[in-house]
């Protein structure tokens, strides 16, 4: 992990290193390189997974088998000698598990949430993403003062999406290819949590966090296939077209909503947000660089 010259974790004071730290959604794109970070550290980890046998983490990282959707799982041990913890946004069963933690003595809260949960636009009010992370920020607030909220916009890692057609020498099909996101790179998300959960400074902040840079589906494309090596094909298609796509694989309320989010863009790019920047006190890592950690996903060598 890189903090940039000089700048390691940022610039507020780092608290010592006496407990452990317990990180949610351990094996997800993002806990997985939030406890590569803390690990590397020499941070305590525990980290938390269904299938704990399966989850291949760093070693010295002590992995616990538990279901947090289910409150019996929610034992006094799981928060011993706890004292951060890293929130990741599951889908049920948070307010459960944040009182809990709140109960087993643990005192610091880095939550991850999404951009969506400030309802800076009329199509973030009410859409599944801004609904559900609104109550995972809830959940934290109202325990405890002691939280720093985490808000990244649209993950790069959608984009494996495009993986198999990229595989296979296909198009891609996109629908509003001039729509321009800011994707963010997950080690950066994760860069930014381990500054959050290792320096002071950050209680009652809410971090917006973003690629650095606004790019079009067509540029989108381009990066990646210079980080990749390859010449990619990219087709503009309805939404309609989109919508059949994908309706085996993914809900109506998030197609809804990703269709709203790239007709919205298109006039209006994605705003850069500085919380890379100002956590970890360097810029965000390129979609192409993306790209280059992800050569394997889209078959290149």
């Amino acid at each position: 992990m890189n903090f940039g010259p000089g700048t390691a974790l940022g610039t507020s004071k780092r608290i010592g290193s006496l407990m452990t730290i317990l990180v949610t959604g351990a094996t997800g794109a993002v806990g997985r390189s939030l406890i590569g970070a803390l690990a590397s550290f020499g941070e305590q980890v525990r980290a938390v997974s269904r299938q704990p046998k399966e989850a291949e983490l760093p070693e010295g990282v002590e992995v616990v088998g538990a279901d947090l959707t289910a409150s019996s799982s929610l034992t006094a041990d799981l928060f011993d000698g706890v004292d951060r913890m890293f929130v990741f946004p599951i889908d049920h069963g948070v307010d459960d598990l944040v009182a809990a933690a709140v109960a087993g003595g643990v005192g610091r809260f880095v939550v991850l949430s999404s951009l969506a949960a400030a309802g800076e636009f009329p199509r973030d009010i009410g859409s599944a993403s801004h609904t559900h992370h609104v109550a995972v920020e809830r959940a934290v607030t109202a325990r405890t003062d002691a939280w720093t909220i985490l808000r990244p916009g649209t993950f790069a890692n959608n984009l494996l999406s495009w993986a198999w057609p990229i595989k296979a020498g296909m198009p891609i099909r996109a629908p509003f290819i001039h729509s321009a996101p800011a994707p963010i790179h997950e080690a950066d998300i994760a860069d930014a949590a381990a500054a959050a959960l290792l320096r002071d400074g950050h209680h009652g902040q809410i971090y917006p966090l973003t690629g650095p840079q606004s790019l079009t589906r067509i540029d989108q494309v381009a990066a990646i296939g210079a980080g990749i090596g390859r010449d990619i094909r990219l087709v503009e298609i309805s939404p309609d077209e989109f919508r059949a796509d994908v309706a085996p694989f993914i809900s109506e309320d998030i197609v809804a909503m990703l269709l709203d989010y790239w007709s919205d863009t298109v006039a209006e790019p994605d705003r850069v947000r500085s919380g890379v920047r100002d956590l970890t006190g360097r810029p965000g890592r390129t979609l192409e660089e993306w790209a280059r950690d992800h050569r394997a996903a889209f078959g290149a060598a």
